[in-house]
């Protein structure tokens, strides 16, 4: 039972504002290369961003299931905004924001000070996520989830976008540091927080539901389908935080692109991420979300395929196909799959949020590609993953 309300419509806007703030932990794409050239990393080292950045999706999102099953998903909604407003207060308080600064004298410490400020906002992306999710089913129309949800992953796109606009577009031009992002985010997140909190959010429990154990989330992993499903969300985020943090090194060593590369990359990558999520919240108010999530896997894989293949044009064009096709990819899995069990929604959206330690994983993968054959190289690892995503969407269609 849902609420369609108009009052009961109007608590979405600060879950959608909670999106907004999850976006933020995906800071760590764009970071990578800022890292890389402020710090003089491999990229195998840069790589270690992502790596802090999700490996608490892996280590928290099924024990925050359980958690929240007890305490509430505004709770967790909440906590979440604290943990990542203490992440982003971390370099804040070490005086590395807003003018530019030297990363040569103590870089070492500096860089570890950015880790810990990035594991930090991890854990909060980590709980925003497992909160945020599902409970945007307490706020949907009956058959809107997959198009709320939808609409919910553009918004975080805008947040994601942040990271890649504002150090090229308003942080070099007033002579600022990229480092204007904890001090920017903090203030947003601080917005959301004291939104979140006055908002009275009606949480259900779906008929047969039973009480969350660690246990029992581990369970449903014997499901063939929910494990086939819980890895298609680890091998996506996987390629996508791989997308987002090669591409601007991509722009950079292969073909030149230096003062905004970061702005060109979001252009042709997470542009077409944040135009493609508001236009399948609208396809999928007619569209069967399995249908959709085919069609728009095979568009990425092409995308893939032409930047590993093809010449610049072709390149820059496949990064754009590539935004296009993912844009949708998690909120479609994830749908389908609470959908499919709604009595179990919060085991499920444990298990998928621990999934997005993928972004963890496999970027590094990546990096080790790339630096022991060629950076072009390194995009074969999101094909490869893109691979497993359309041989799942094809089954989880003939299972309909």
């Amino acid at each position: 039972m849902k609420n369609t309300s108009p009052a009961g419509m109007s608590k979405a806007y600060p879950i959608f504002l909670a999106f907004l703030c999850m976006g933020f932990g995906d800071v760590v794409g764009p970071m990578v290369s800022l890292a890389k050239e402020s710090f003089q990393l491999s990229n195998f080292m840069a790589q270690l961003l992502t790596l802090s950045g999700f490996i608490m999706f892996g280590l928290l999102s099924v024990p925050l299931g359980v958690f929240q099953d007890r305490k509430g998903k505004k709770f967790l909604l909440l906590m979440g905004l604290v943990i990542a407003f203490i992440g982003l207060m971390v370099p804040i308080l070490n005086g590395m924001y807003g003018p530019v600064i030297s990363f040569t004298a103590g870089s070492s410490a500096k860089f570890y000070i950015i880790l810990f400020s990035i594991l930090l906002l991890g854990a909060g992306a980590t709980t925003l996520q497992v909160s945020g999710n599902p409970i945007m089913r307490d706020v949907s129309p009956e058959g809107k989830f997959s198009s709320n949800l939808s609409m919910g992953q553009s918004i975080k796109a805008i947040g994601s976008s942040m990271g890649f606009l504002l150090p090229p577009l308003v942080a070099k031009p007033l002579g600022l540091d990229w480092t204007i992002l904890f001090p920017i985010y903090a203030v947003l997140i601080l917005i959301t927080l004291i939104w979140v909190y006055s908002v009275k959010i009606e949480e259900k429990r779906d008929p047969g539901s039973k009480p969350v154990t660690l246990s029992a989330c581990l369970k449903l992993l014997g499901n063939g389908y929910v494990a086939m499903m819980v890895f298609s969300i680890f091998v996506y985020v996987g390629a996508e935080v791989s997308m987002s943090s090669g591409i601007p090194i991509l722009l950079k060593e292969k073909y030149g692109i230096t003062d905004f590369g970061l702005l060109v990359a979001w252009a042709l990558f997470f542009l077409p991420i944040l135009a493609g999520r508001f236009v399948g919240a609208l396809i999928l108010r007619s569209l069967e979300p399995k249908k959709f999530l085919i069609g728009t896997v095979l568009l990425a894989l092409l995308g893939i395929l032409m930047v590993l293949f093809g010449d610049k044009a072709l390149a820059y064009t496949g990064i754009v196909f590539t935004g296009l096709g993912f844009a949708n990819i998690f909120p479609l899995i994830f749908s389908i799959t609470v959908d499919k069990m709604p009595e179990r929604s919060n085991e499920l959206s444990g298990l998928m949020v621990t999934a997005i330690v993928g972004g963890a994983i496999i970027p590094p993968l990546m990096g080790l590609v790339a630096d022991g054959i060629t950076l072009s190289a390194g995009f074969a690892v999101p094909l490869i993953c893109i691979l497993f995503i359309t041989w799942s969407a094809l089954r989880a269609f003939r299972k309909a």
